[in-house]
């Protein structure tokens, strides 16, 4: 019908549905498009060379590295022969020391069998003079019967800052045995009849000395460490009564009593007492007999 108005096509009355990030188009925008479209285009230009010069300092890399490895390589094995002949030159100075020592070990051993065998023979010709020699000079080590003799400091020397006061000797306020008691002991102890004493396994000889080195005491140039345990050989019952009714027996029980000093003393059926290490051998003269040498 011409008098009619054409009609356009339907239109939904529904309404458009909007996209689920229509609220996030500048963040898909920046997703999308991260790099502007200058630097992506300058990045395409540079890409080509920078990718050669990266390629080349890659190469040149790994040829260096090839190079040391040829090198090092090289040198060891050019080394090699002269680190084998030092090698083998020290192995047999080893070996060459190692049976020279040997060597002397068995002359040592055979000199000592010889001295041991020496000396036995002296002794019986001289009806045993030379043993007692060793037995009183320390030369020897000695067995038997004897005393065992312990004296420990002051009980109170062991309690640590903050335990109390300590209990004062009178001497050196401190509660401990001094070098100059423990001398009086030794020689209470030699008085009383001990054929042989030592002290913390360091046997006494005619020239030992008991010295101090600040709080230590010390014997032939050793310190001992408290408790100072003496061994004497001797008749252990009369050597155990001698020496505590002696003047220096008494002396060690007046530290006890008064001082705190710890002492205690008993009988032994058998003692062990070691040879003195570092015994000086000196020789005698004969003394001239009377008259002569004068004027």
């Amino acid at each position: 019908m011409c008098g009619m108005p054409q009609q356009g096509p339907e239109r939904s009355s529904e309404p458009a549905r909007a996209r689920p990030d229509a609220s996030m188009s500048l963040l898909t925008e920046i997703m999308e498009h991260s790099l502007d479209d200058g630097y992506a285009e300058a990045a395409r230009r540079a890409g080509a060379p920078r990718s050669l010069a990266v390629r080349g300092a890659v190469a040149a890399g790994l040829a260096l590295a090839a190079l040391i490895v040829t090198v090092a390589a090289t040198q060891a094995r050019d080394a090699a022969p002269v680190i084998a002949k030092e090698r083998a030159d020290l192995i047999g100075r080893v070996e060459s020391e190692t049976a020279e020592a040997d060597a002397l070990h068995d002359e040592v051993d055979r000199l000592r069998h010889d001295l041991d065998a020496s000396r036995r023979a002296l002794d019986n010709r001289g009806g045993g003079a030379l043993e007692r020699l060793g037995l009183l000079s320390g030369a020897t080590e000695v067995t038997g019967p004897g005393i065992e003799l312990v004296v420990d400091d002051s009980a109170d020397t062991a309690s640590g800052p903050g335990d109390g006061p300590r209990r004062s000797t009178g001497f050196t306020d401190t509660g401990r045995l001094r070098d100059r008691d423990l001398q009086r002991v030794v020689n209470g102890l030699w008085a009383a009849g001990a054929e042989a004493v030592c002290v913390n396994g360091q046997r006494l000889t005619a020239l030992s000395a008991v010295r101090a080195a600040g709080d230590a005491i010390v014997v032939d140039n050793r310190p001992l460490a408290p408790p100072y345990k003496l061994l004497a050989v001797g008749d252990g019952k009369r050597l155990s009564r001698d020496f505590q009714d002696s003047a220096d027996g008494r002396y060690l029980y007046v530290l006890q009593e008064n001082y705190g000093i710890r002492t205690r003393i008993s009988v032994r059926e058998k003692v062990a007492l070691p040879a003195a290490a570092g015994l000086t051998v000196r020789n005698a003269q004969p003394a001239p007999p009377a008259g002569e040498g004068t004027s």
